[in-house]
């Protein structure tokens, strides 16, 4: 499993650093939680921006798999996902009142079967430890399509065209299952209106993939690398713990 995308001609695109491609995600997932905290489901404001969050989910698990392949410590790796997983989840259902697990306990699934693949050489072995830990984010913050982006990612790396096709049927399976969902609060013929929103509600899966296809450059920040390291942790559920007093305060006026 390769860590970096094949290098091939993209004339002057290549302008954007894994740090900054990061801080866009950033701002994307909280314009995605600023709708799911303070607006109501089904306006055009709170749809807008919650579609503008998906296309930090898919960017994660981009660089996760990336990181995969060259940290240092796999072990440091696993034990700060899981450790700010849990540091997350209070906040997460402060925010929200979701009791559904928060999306970094999603990446430490996602990052196990990265183990998996690795070091699980057996087929018989590895196929059933992948579904498992697939179907383990059920209870989680974007289930099974990160950790199924993942697998299609981690075999891809290297190759263009499969990274590509990585995000593409990523981006089918988003809109397959938010089909479901968006129908069940249609009245009369709904299945034009639900496939076009579904439709619609993943463009930030493919934004994400032609980002990191043709925009990113290999590289990372030369100046606050070690800033932006522990910034991606503590963001998350740094972010949630303010939306949460916001939300406390305004409740309270």
């Amino acid at each position: 499993m390769e860590g970096q995308i094949s290098e091939e001609p993209a004339g002057g695109l290549r302008i954007l650093n894994r740090d900054v491609i990061k801080y866009v995600a950033m701002v994307t997932m909280l314009l995605n939680h600023i709708a799911h905290v303070f607006l109501t489901r089904g306006t055009p404001t709170y749809e807008v921006l919650e579609d503008i969050g998906i296309f930090t989910a898919p960017v994660m698990c981009f660089f996760l798999v990336e990181g995969y392949s060259y940290t240092r410590s796999k072990f440091k790796y696993g034990l700060r996902l899981f450790l700010f997983a849990l540091l997350s989840q209070i906040p997460f259902q402060l925010a929200f009142g979701y009791k559904t697990l928060n999306m970094i306990f999603t990446l430490l699934c996602c990052f196990l079967i990265l183990v998996v693949m690795e070091r699980v050489l057996s087929p018989l072995l590895q196929i059933p430890l992948c579904v498992l830990l697939t179907m383990a984010t059920v209870a989680a913050d974007w289930p099974l399509v990160a950790p199924i982006l993942t697998i299609m990612l981690a075999n891809g790396m290297g190759n263009r065209k499969k990274l590509a096709c990585g995000f593409g049927a990523t981006y089918l399976l988003f809109a397959m299952l938010n089909t479901q969902n968006y129908m069940l609060g249609v009245q009369g013929d709904w299945t034009p209106y639900a496939v076009g929103h579904a439709a619609l509600s993943g463009l930030g899966i493919l934004i994400a993939g032609a980002v990191v296809l043709f925009f990113y450059n290999g590289e990372r920040a030369q100046k606050g690398r070690n800033f932006a390291k522990w910034f991606f942790y503590i963001f998350y559920p740094g972010h949630l713990l303010v939306l949460y007093m916001i939300k406390t305060s305004l409740h309270n006026i």
